[in-house]
């Protein structure tokens, strides 16, 4: 399984989340309204990966000790949402998950953000 497929499974195994394109990428959407992941191929670099929501200082901690996996996205790295690199060669997809659920529950409502718990 490609990148993209193991990070579309773990967005659509959350709580009414849906995928489409926005900006020619493929996006998840908590409620068909709020972006809490988006996938990056190539998108402003010659890198893949993915942009999430973050918990606050979260985009700091990750850029500062893992620079090779994380980095600040355009656009929203200003609002603390964290890069992840997926074209390296060991991709954690244990932290990743956790890291998508994270971003979940910084952009879904209460109730559904309490489902993941």
């Amino acid at each position: 399984m490609d990148g993209l497929e193991r990070l579309r499974a773990l967005c659509l195994e959350l709580p009414e989340v849906t995928e489409r394109l926005s900006h020619g990428e493929p996006t998840w959407f908590i409620r068909e309204k709020k972006t809490f992941v988006t996938f990056a191929n190539q998108h402003h670099d010659d890198r893949v990966g993915f942009w999430c929501a973050a918990p606050e200082g979260m985009q700091e901690e990750l850029l500062t000790t893992d620079p090779e996996h994380f980095f600040r996205p355009p656009y929203v790295g200003h609002r603390g949402w964290v890069g992840v690199y997926l074209d390296v060669d060991a991709v954690d997809w244990t932290h990743l998950r956790e890291l998508v659920r994270d971003a979940y529950r910084q952009v879904a409502p209460k109730t559904l953000a309490a489902q993941v718990d």
